[in-house]
């Protein structure tokens, strides 16, 4: 495995004087170096060729055991020194100082075929930031991120990549509820991988400790690296910066609102400047369709990273963005106008996104109208998001939508007279809605069926792969994987899997609630 190891965060940055490993603030400093903590019985469950690939590793590396020792951090590639992010962040709307890496080791940055990779180890073992936490993580966690983010990538959503899911061999101690029952769990490792781990906390802490410098540095390398189209830093180009971040951060949203994606803790620290999803924690995926919904236990009580409040949560995060850059950009008009554009795209996108949709391609007045009218008569009852959208590609008209899309209804036997016929109103809108444009049926179903996903990773899919990978069975996990890499194709023999979520999965923890430690 010769890879083409590159250094330009850890050479352009300011590093922790402190070398010791011990919980503690770190000052003047973008990161800490940090060795993975070695493993009793590392085993590596998957591996991504796909990500492998794209870093320029072989298969036959990948089965090699310097490489289950590198992603399972009892290794350390040549001439590398891992390291851990120093930043800080909001959490649910409170500042919450310097947080950091706390369970994260970067161990290099790879260059292949002009791209440029950081490789990321979660679960790798404790780091100056990890707080009172162990830098541990568990199965199911991993599990969960392990096939969240290449199912991410394959529906077109930006996010971060997976390359490994190994596990450690060592247990782990973890209080899942939060409810003072803890239990030993298999420890794992995921090995993650993007073109940046920067995140707005990143930014936060400097201007927070006011260290201008430092934040002045960091926009300068940030800009040279990842924004380079840009041109040279400048204070016109730090304003250019922060209206790009500003529409990848809406465009991510955008992406994830289309396939029902709720991310569950989007925190400052948990948004990346490249406006690529990252931190799978209590993410899910929409079963009926809910704008109120939040899959995070410790989210339940005010719903703050709901479904439908997502897009006003990224525009929250990006005005706490433009605040830590003010001190160097010294103007606040340019700022405020990025952030009032975020809202006017928002209104434009969003209906731009759910007219694909529905297939809609032309321009009526009604549009609108018919979109809020179908969100209302979605959540009359409960009614599964995907199947029904998916579903919907169907309709020509000639026949009952309501027959259509019922099976995407958790209880359709007692739907009342009333609901059915709020349905069967909007389908005969929707029909002469389709007159105007100008495609056919089929044309309509091929575009409808490319933004309208026939699967996505429910959580009661991952649960099932997780109580499998309990019991020493990791097939599962590659079933899942392969399914997730066509999310848009019929794939007939996985029908199985275009499915509601089973009534055991209801109320089943790791199902419908999931809390940070998981």
């Amino acid at each position: 495995m010769n890879l083409n190891i590159k250094d330009t965060f850890t050479a352009e940055n300011p590093s922790d004087v402190n070398l010791e490993n011990t919980r503690r603030q770190v000052e003047n400093a973008a990161f800490s170096y940090a060795d993975p903590k070695k493993t009793a019985k590392p085993e590596v469950l998957h591996v991504s060729q796909e990500m492998a690939t794209e870093l320029g590793i072989s298969e036959e590396d990948t089965q090699s055991e310097f490489f289950k020792n590198i992603v399972t951090g009892n290794e350390i590639y040549p001439n590398t020194k891992p390291y851990a992010m120093c930043y800080a962040g909001h959490q649910f709307g409170n500042w919450a100082g310097q947080l950091g890496d706390g369970r994260a080791i970067n161990l290099f940055e790879v260059e292949h075929h002009t791209k440029n990779w950081k490789v990321q180890l979660k679960g790798a073992g404790e780091t100056p930031y990890s707080r009172t936490a162990d830098g541990l993580a568990v199965l199911r966690s991993s599990v969960r991120e392990y096939l969240c983010a290449e199912a991410m990538f394959h529906l077109n959503v930006p996010t971060t990549r997976s390359l490994s899911l190994s596990l450690s061999g060592d247990s782990v101690l973890r209080d899942v509820l939060y409810d003072g029952n803890p239990a030993y769990e298999k420890g794992a490792i995921v090995s993650r991988v993007s073109p940046s781990f920067l995140r707005f906390g990143s930014f936060e802490i400097f201007a927070a400790r006011k260290d201008l410098k430092n934040l002045k540095n960091l926009m300068d390398y940030t800009i040279k690296h990842h924004f380079s189209h840009l041109g040279k830093p400048s204070k016109e180009n730090y304003i250019n910066f922060f209206k790009e971040v500003s529409e990848r951060t809406l465009e991510m949203i955008i992406h994830w609102q289309r396939v029902g994606f709720v991310h569950g803790v989007m925190n400052t620290d948990n948004m990346s400047i490249l406006g690529l999803t990252i931190d799978f924690g209590p993410y899910g995926w929409l079963e009926g369709f809910d704008f109120g919904w939040t899959p995070n236990t410790t989210d339940i009580q005010h719903k703050r990273y709901r479904y439908g409040n997502q897009p006003n949560i990224g525009l929250w995060n990006l005005y706490q963005l433009a605040n830590a850059l003010y001190p160097i950009i010294e103007e606040v008009d340019p700022l405020n106008a990025i952030l009032e554009q975020y809202k006017i795209d928002f209104e434009i996108q969003s209906l731009q996104m759910m007219k694909s949709k529905l297939g809609l391609s032309t321009s009526d007045e009604d549009d609108l109208k018919l979109i809020q009218n179908l969100e209302d008569t979605l959540q009359l009852v409960e009614t599964d998001m995907t199947i029904f959208f998916r579903n919907l590609s169907n309709f020509t008209g000639d026949k009952s939508g309501l027959e259509l899309i019922k099976e995407a209804f958790y209880d359709f036997e007692n739907i009342s007279d009333e609901v059915k016929n709020n349905w069967n109103l909007w389908f005969k809108k929707y029909d002469e809605r389709l007159q105007i444009e100008r495609v056919s049926s089929e044309e309509r179903k091929e575009k409808m069926d490319l933004v309208n996903p026939k699967y996505v990773l429910r959580n009661y899919m991952s649960q099932m792969a997780i109580d499998e990978a309990d019991n020493g069975n990791y097939a599962l996990i590659d079933e899942l994987f392969q399914l997730l890499k066509n999310p848009y194709a019929e794939q007939t023999e996985n029908e199985k899997w275009f499915a509601k979520r089973p009534e055991w999965a209801r109320n089943k923890v790791g199902c419908s609630m999931l809390s940070c430690s998981s």
